[in-house]
């Protein structure tokens, strides 16, 4: 696959959503308003942004026709994280894989989310094309994702600073866990600061940044997490608030090849 590249920015956002309020949410969970991709390309372009990967959200289960959508507007330029059922067709696979899906989102968090078992059964599928899994997770799950990984041949990508909130202490057993999964060839997602007991301009988290960027070497990437479902839709954070934590606590040399690793990791 590829897409006119003139006038694209090369940098890369790693972790936006997609949402229409018209289409069929979740029970139990936030109900979304209008947020879709020319909005989100329209924002990153100003930070130097033209390649996104849209991931599933919760609040759309296993109908993942928003990102397909999304990303059939233009072949090539943006990537896909779905969330599977377990009896997804190997038709359905191959057009997810055909219209930019690289990975398999895994939520331990959300009310509605998936785990473990559905991990288990689609692992083999998954391998076959190639495709990472990633996990949205606590600090203290860690060791557990490590544990499920050992062996699968399966790249873990780990979302928002892999759970490690501010108030994870520097002798805490996630970090133990972290540097198992790093050893697995894990990657890190540098996002969602505000799910991390932070407030902007989220300072106390420089120093477990720098500890995962140690850790984990070049396999990082950066995500807005936009739109801010944590926020209320009329009290958006400003795009470039989340990037800046990056710069400040890894420096511009290293913060360009985080904003750049998204062509390898979803290649």
């Amino acid at each position: 696959m590829s897409a006119p590249t003139d006038d694209i920015p090369s940098g890369w956002d790693c972790h936006v959503h997609v949402f229409d309020p018209a289409h069929p949410a979740q029970a139990g969970h936030y109900r979304p308003v209008l947020h879709d991709l020319p909005e989100i390309e329209q924002t990153a372009a100003a930070l130097g942004v033209g390649h996104l990967v849209l991931v599933q959200p919760s609040v759309y289960g296993t109908d993942n026709a928003l990102i397909l959508h999304a990303l059939a507007r233009e072949p090539g330029r943006h990537r896909g994280v779905a969330v599977l059922d377990t009896a997804v067709t190997e038709a359905g696979l191959d057009q997810m894989h055909a219209l930019g899906v690289r990975g398999v989102r895994f939520n331990l968090v959300s009310p509605v989310g998936n785990g473990p078992e559905a991990f288990r059964a689609l692992a083999p599928r998954l391998k076959a094309r190639g495709w990472h899994v990633q996990w949205y997770a606590k600090a203290d799950q860690l060791a557990a994702i490590a544990e499920l990984h050992q062996g699968s041949s399966l790249t873990a990508v780990l979302d928002h600073l892999a759970g490690l909130h501010a108030g994870v202490g520097e002798d805490d057993p996630a970090w133990t866990a972290l540097q198992r999964l790093a050893d697995q060839g894990a990657w890190v997602k540098l996002s969602g600061w505000y799910r991390l007991q932070a407030h902007a301009p989220y300072h106390v988290l420089h120093t477990h940044l720098q500890r995962v960027a140690q850790t984990l070497g070049d396999r990082l990437v950066w995500g807005s997490d936009w739109p801010h479902t944590a926020f209320h839709h009329d009290a958006l954070p400003p795009y470039a608030s989340v990037w800046r934590p990056v710069e400040q606590a890894l420096g511009k040399a290293r913060a360009a090849r985080v904003r750049a690793a998204g062509a390898l990791l979803y290649a």
